[in-house]
């Protein structure tokens, strides 16, 4: 049955940033799918482990230093014994006129955004490998994955870094049938958008390209989570997937 091909049964899914906005709902969603899902924050997951259950584990860390990798993988593995899933969805925005924009501010985005992105990337790839298994790998991506945005030089360099790096990805590692693909959200009523959605010209400039006529929702991103991370989707690879309200079509 196609449905079942939906179905993330007996997957264990590491997913970055779960303690809030679209990490939270990849972890919710997944655990409706059946789903073991390790979520990593810098803080606690209390909500998202109250609305996941018994199945859902907790591995706080600060994803700006690689260093925690290991502990990330093996924490994993201690818990549920396997890897098959992996969403990049961690990530920080820094705004600021490019003009005087900062070395720091640079810095802190790329880290978190692209360095770490890539080393866990590369360190749950190993892992596939090593259990014969192959896997899913998502990376979240951003509407600055195609587009230059305003005052945020560090954030658009990191989402369109990750487009191109999930299409390298893909290409070389299809072989050990490793699927790696993106989401590129549009403007989703998160955190990282607060400051935006409280302004309100900008806000009402946002809405007025989004053919949905609304921000999106955790909720919205779901669905190709789901798909991405199954096997429905075991022939699609280096693609990178906009759910957007129709932004990009505009």
């Amino acid at each position: 049955m196609i449905l079942d091909k939906f179905s993330l049964k007996d997957k264990v899914a590491i997913v970055t940033g779960s303690n809030t906005g679209l990490g939270q709902g990849i972890c919710k969603a997944y655990a409706e799918a059946g789903a073991k899902v390790v979520g990593v924050s810098r803080r606690p997951s209390d909500e998202t482990a109250a609305a996941c259950g018994k199945n859902f584990y907790n591995v706080i860390a600060d994803l700006s230093d690689t260093s925690v990798i290991p502990t990330i993988i093996e924490s994993a593995l201690k818990k549920f014994g396997k890897i098959d899933i992996l969403v990049n969805n961690a990530g920080v925005i820094k705004r600021q006129d490019s003009i005087e924009f900062s070395e720091e501010n640079w810095d802190s985005v790329l880290n978190v955004n692209l360095k770490t992105v890539f080393f866990l990337t590369q360190a749950v790839a190993k892992q596939f490998i090593k259990q014969s298994t192959g896997g899913k790998i998502i990376n979240i991506a951003s509407m600055l994955s195609y587009q230059g945005g305003v005052r945020t030089p560090s954030y658009t360099a990191s989402k369109s870094a990750i487009k191109g790096v999930t299409m390298t990805l893909a290409n070389e590692w299809a072989e050990y049938g490793i699927n790696v693909n993106g989401i590129a959200p549009g403007y989703m009523a998160t955190n990282n958008t607060e400051a935006l959605r409280q302004d309100g010209e900008r806000s009402s400039d946002i809405l007025s390209r989004i053919p949905a006529g609304r921000w999106g929702t955790p909720e919205d991103l779901q669905g190709a989570a789901v798909f991405l991370a199954s096997s429905a989707s075991d022939y699609v690879n280096g693609f990178t997937l906009a759910v957007d309200g129709g932004w990009l079509g505009r």
